[in-house]
């Protein structure tokens, strides 16, 4: 069978058996999976690595020699996967061996359905423990990186997401594509056919399947296989003619990412619209393959790759992913709001993803990346885009600090000078570079906004848009925390003010600074602003860090229950970031406990993890409070925290931080 990806919901197997490999494969093809044989060892390594499977299974009966799983326990090893040996019921004895040679799961024939199911289940369990957590769904990875001919609906319908390839032949190009867009690029007499198998199959529940020639391309047909999938409608698309999909060309063999081509391609597209791209490298990779050999080197790169997939789903959604060279990754960002910033995040979030240690067998295998980000300018093709990203990542391989560096639209390549954001940050105000966003809070079973949280962002002339933590950080090392803290307060208290009805429900929650707290009359010059810009008591949140309570926790107290005798609401900002005993809680008048996003991020880690998180939820709402976590990035985060008891969230699963005239957009949109 061929090594290409296998449909949605089918996972893929790679199978080693000198004389019984056909068998196997239709066992395993009737047991769900999709299934890739060899006869040969010599090669095994190899072509498991291209199969895109993370399961083999080695046929061990007949008093085969251990030595046949021996060259592919490397690959297994480095590429996080399983490896499940089929032996005899006599050579049962042999298992202890087999294990020590590399083996993490075992079969005895003769071979039953449910007996390879569950074996199979649960490989794939250890596969996904390896690999950090359930795996990102293959289909949401296939419409993203557009190496399928592959679409499905929205849940209410109204909607369509169609891989990028299948958009390229049939010749749509709207960003938000719905069924008819779809339908109306057929011919006419072409239509009723689409929308019988759509009917039939809502009424009888059952697949079907429709045909249509290909938009201006006469003599070419697709066919759409259509099918539920999680309670939506999708379809597998292939050709019917002999027309060639140029897609699997533009996919790079080993790690099945876009190739630097398709990447160029797809930079070439997009010239003269805002484009940010995000250059990957990984440090001294030439190192460890000559440590651990280039099978070993081969697995990882598919490891990493699938590592990056996932950040960037969870960041950044649609964007264009491209192994570009050796150890280079590429990262394309459409034009969107704050997408210097967005993409300075995204590169964080890549540097801790591939600094995590890889699992080689008994050995952790450490890799350090770096990024250089660049943002187009009008008059860029491919090429001027990837030389400036390359020549900022360059930057960054020869400076210190976190390893990024940028070329803005108008600027070189550039890193923070700390001194120089001191001398700026004086000027900032007076020149409207300080702005607030409002990052959206969710209810964890509902879909609508119930509140946000006003948050600083510093439009440098130079860097660009900044992040609240090199803003307060600046604030704090040059002494002007109080007159910054005083106008974020100020300008999220006007923007609120003048919201619509449509957005009267919604909650405030504004940052109040252990400095604020700190100073002589604090509590009437705060409440005095309030009542000056008109937004009312009773939809205020204040948020105080934890840091800056469990100084004197008997004076907090006290101002925590002034706040609450004035109508505002009071929350514990940043809860898991501090030192303080969980104790000291029970002391202090609060209505919310916020969970910072690194303690938020860990329930989706190890169990000791989790526990750690669970201990948190269960303690604040034993008290009485309502908890929001920050910093949800993933579906697995949010499951696990809905699970738990927490109760609001925010993050970049649904939303980075907005405008207001963005805010207010979103809300009528519902």
């Amino acid at each position: 069978m061929s090594g290409q990806a296998a449909p949605d919901g089918q996972r893929s197997i790679f199978i080693l058996s000198p004389g019984d490999r056909d068998p196997l494969c239709r066992a395993a093809q009737e047991a769900g999976w999709r299934a890739i044989g060899a006869r040969r060892a010599t090669d095994a390594p190899q072509r498991f690595l291209r199969s895109d499977a993370q399961i083999a299974l080695v046929d061990m009966r007949g008093g085969t020699a251990a030595k046949l799983i021996a060259p592919l326990v490397p690959a297994v090893d480095a590429g996080g996967c399983a490896l499940v040996v089929l032996v005899d019921a006599a050579a049962v004895a042999t298992l202890p061996q087999l294990f020590d040679a590399g083996a993490t799961h075992f079969l005895v024939a003769p071979v039953t359905q449910p007996l390879l199911q569950a074996t199979l289940a649960s490989a794939q369990r250890l596969v996904e423990r390896l690999g950090g957590g359930a795996m990102q769904s293959q289909r949401a990875q296939r419409i993203r990186r557009g190496d399928a001919l592959y679409w499905e609906m929205d849940r209410d319908g109204a909607g369509l997401r169609l891989s990028e390839s299948l958009a390229r032949n049939l010749g749509i190009e709207a960003w938000q594509p719905t069924p008819s867009t779809l339908i109306h690029r057929l011919a006419r007499n072409e239509r009723k056919a689409v929308l019988n198998a759509l009917e039939g199959m809502m009424q009888s529940g059952r697949p079907a399947a429709f045909a249509h020639a290909v938009p201006g391309r006469p003599g070419n047909r697709l066919v759409h296989h259509l099918r539920f999938v999680d309670g939506t409608v999708a379809a597998d698309v292939e050709w019917l003619s002999d027309a060639q999909d140029q897609d699997v060309a533009s996919r790079d063999n080993l790690t099945g990412l876009r190739s630097r081509q398709a990447a160029l391609d797809w930079l070439d597209r997009r010239s003269g619209l805002p484009t940010t791209v995000v250059l990957l490298s990984i440090s001294q990779f030439d190192r460890m393959n000559a440590a651990y050999g280039q099978v070993v080197g081969d697995a990882l790169l598919g490891r990493i790759a699938r590592r990056i997939e996932q950040i960037v789903d969870s960041v950044a959604g649609h964007a264009m992913v491209a192994r570009i060279a050796g150890t280079e990754f590429l990262v394309g960002l459409t034009g969107e709001p704050a997408a210097a910033e967005r993409a300075t995040y995204l590169a964080r979030q890549l540097i801790e993803a591939i600094s995590r240690p890889f699992s080689a067998g008994d050995h952790l295998i450490r890799l350090i990346a770096r990024c250089g980000i660049a943002q187009a300018r009008a008059e860029d093709d491919a090429t001027q885009l990837l030389r400036r990203a390359g020549a900022a990542l360059a930057d960054a391989r020869q400076g210190g600090g976190e390893g990024i560096r940028i070329f803005s639209a108008e600027k070189r390549s550039r890193q923070l000078d700390a001194d120089q954001l001191e001398t700026d940050l004086r000027l900032a105000l007076h020149r409207g570079e300080i702005g607030i966003v409002f990052q959206p809070q969710y209810p964890v079973y509902d879909h609508r906004i119930s509140g946000v949280e006003a948050l600083a962002r510093w439009n440098h002339p130079i860097y660009g848009p900044l992040g609240a933590g090199i803003l307060f950080g600046t604030a704090e090392r040059s002494d002007y925390m109080l007159p910054l803290s005083a106008h974020i307060q100020a300008e999220a208290l006007r923007q609120a003010a003048a919201w619509p009805s449509a957005l009267s429900n919604l909650r405030l929650s504004i940052n109040v600074t252990a400095a604020d707290i700190s100073q002589p009359g604090f509590m009437a010059d705060f409440l005095g602003q309030v009542d000056r810009s008109g937004f009312p008591r009773s939809r205020l949140t204040v948020e105080i860090t934890e840091s800056g309570l469990i100084q004197d926790v008997d004076a907090a107290a006290a101002l925590l229950t002034a706040l609450r005798s004035e109508g505002l609401a009071v929350a514990i900002d940043d809860f898991g970031t501090g030192y303080s005993s969980l104790a000291y809680l029970k002391g202090l008048p609060l209505d919310y406990l916020k969970i910072d996003s690194s303690l938020a991020q860990d329930i989706a880690g190890s169990a000791r993890d989790r526990i750690i998180v669970r201990g948190v939820i269960h303690m604040a709402k034993s008290l009485g409070l309502n908890v929001i976590a920050e910093g949800v990035e993933t579906e697995q985060q949010l499951d696990l925290l809905a699970r738990e008891g927490c109760d609001y969230y925010q993050g970049f699963l649904r939303s980075a931080g907005v405008s207001s005239p963005e805010l207010i957009s979103l809300v009528l949109q519902g």
